[in-house]
């Protein structure tokens, strides 16, 4: 079985506003373009692993963490995508060649801070230096920021996992995965942390504890967090980086 590692740039619509404003495109490369390179990948006996979300779940309060065989209910177009991206590739791959991977925010070594919705928080601590700032930084949503570099490493594991087995076992082992951090923390506490390691201050940054604005386009989901057991189970480590020692 041939193997392939590295996704092409901008291999998905990942922001979920910009989904929002251009769903036709979100549609086009989470979904189509999924579906395109699993019927591909499928014909030539290529195993391919697809990189979900936590987002297809609702995020209800009190229902985190969530299995792999927890159903999913995306509540924006975000998750929706993703999820309609994973049907995709179940459905064009043989079992045991095509395999779902869910992973939370990431945040990691960038070009830019705004490439990463966990990095642009920097960017935000350093906003509310400004005289007279005056920033809203959600303080309801709970998140897990895992590191892509711990990423990068869980999906060589489960490739060389699933490529090392036959035909017969790797049609045995699950098709649906789930990686996170055990971290559970808002955005409003990340900027916290982010300026005790500066040595800044937040006096212009203040905790929204609201949660959704009903008339936003972008509804987010309260807790997402996944389990990892999947992953557990078929022996590859969960381990993850320390949030504030990377930084």
């Amino acid at each position: 079985m041939k193997l392939i590692l590295k996704p092409p740039p901008g291999a998905a619509a990942r922001f979920p506003d910009d989904v929002e404003r251009n769903p036709s495109f979100a549609r086009a490369l989470n979904i189509s373009a999924t579906g395109s390179l699993a019927s591909l990948c499928a014909a030539r006996s290529i195993f391919l692993l697809y990189i979900s979300t936590d987002y297809v779940f609702p995020g209800t309060p009190g229902h985190a963490p969530y299995e792999t065989s927890a159903t999913p209910a995306p509540s924006n177009l975000y998750g929706q995508t993703k999820l309609d991206g994973e049907k995709a590739v179940l459905d064009a791959c043989p079992a045991g060649s095509g395999v779902v991977l869910r992973v939370p925010v990431l945040y990691g070594s960038v070009e830019k801070n705004a490439e990463s919705s966990i990095n642009s928080l920097v960017d935000a601590v350093w906003k509310a230096q400004d005289n007279g700032a005056k920033v809203s930084m959600d303080d309801w949503a709970i998140r897990s920021p895992t590191n892509t570099e711990d990423v990068g490493r869980v999906c060589a594991d489960i490739a060389e996992r699933y490529t090392q087995e036959d035909e017969k076992k790797r049609g045995e082992l699950p098709r649906i995965l789930q990686f996170s951090s055990e971290d559970r923390i808002t955005k409003y506490q990340i900027c916290e942390k982010f300026a005790e390691i500066l040595g800044l201050g937040l006096k212009g940054m203040t905790a929204n504890k609201e949660g959704n604005d009903p008339n936003a386009s972008t509804q987010r989901p309260y807790d997402c967090h996944l389990s990892t057991k999947a992953l557990k189970d078929i022996g590859v480590d969960v381990y993850t980086q320390d949030f504030v020692g990377w930084w």
